[in-house]
């Protein structure tokens, strides 16, 4: 999959660092997510993955046959590829395997919650800016425990594309399972305020310090 890669400027490669993958929105590209990255570039490896679908303007991780319901094949092989490049960037890179977070806006933040089911306490902390979880994946995709994982939430009150209770449903989701939840609503549509930004940037950073 094509990426592009930020490493700490006082980067040392006798140490192991904390990872942090990023996903964008349908019809997004990679350059365009990295600004929320914004103020992590020292702490972070931060890889931002480009959809390997064709969207104009951009690209997409996975195709759409309804409201709320992705093409089953096609989500499924974009989890698939989104796993194997995790295995990828973890044996190339000098990440620590036990500080790997995630962060996705709408269908990378969809993604970034099902590879956390899917990988469980493999994952330390996902950030999940407006999106939903799909039904097949909660009945049928194989779950694996959260009891160790943190996961920021956040959606925008006035949300006119994802609903604001599909955020509301994935907090309440999350905690039945037993992660760690932190949930923001902003009074905001589908985007990612100033705000939002500040409150996710300092809960990873709190998150890097709870080893």
């Amino acid at each position: 999959m094509i990426y592009e890669l930020r490493q700490p400027k006082q980067f040392d490669p006798d140490k192991t660092y904390p990872a942090l993958f990023l996903m964008h929105g349908m019809g997004s590209y990679e350059q365009n997510i990295l600004s929320l990255a914004d103020g992590l570039e020292d702490q972070f490896f931060i890889f931002s993955i480009r959809g390997h679908l064709s969207q104009p303007p951009g690209f997409a991780y996975f195709t759409i046959q309804g409201y709320g319901k992705p093409h089953r094949d096609a989500f499924d092989q974009g989890v698939n590829n989104l796993i194997s490049f995790i295995d990828y960037a973890s044996e190339k890179y000098p990440l620590d395997s036990k500080q790997l977070y995630l962060l996705g806006f709408s269908q990378g933040a969809i993604l970034s919650m099902t590879l956390g089911l899917t990988l469980g306490n493999r994952i330390k902390g996902i950030v999940a800016l407006s999106g939903y979880l799909p039904a097949f994946v909660k009945e049928e995709y194989e779950i694996k425990p959260v009891n160790q994982l943190s996961i920021f939430i956040s959606h925008g009150e006035m949300d006119q594309v994802l609903p604001f209770e599909w955020g509301v449903a994935n907090n309440e989701y999350f905690l039945g399972l037993g992660a760690n939840v932190s949930f923001e609503t902003y009074p905001d549509g589908h985007t990612v305020s100033l705000k939002n930004h500040q409150d996710f940037t300092k809960w990873l950073l709190d998150s890097l310090e709870k080893k």
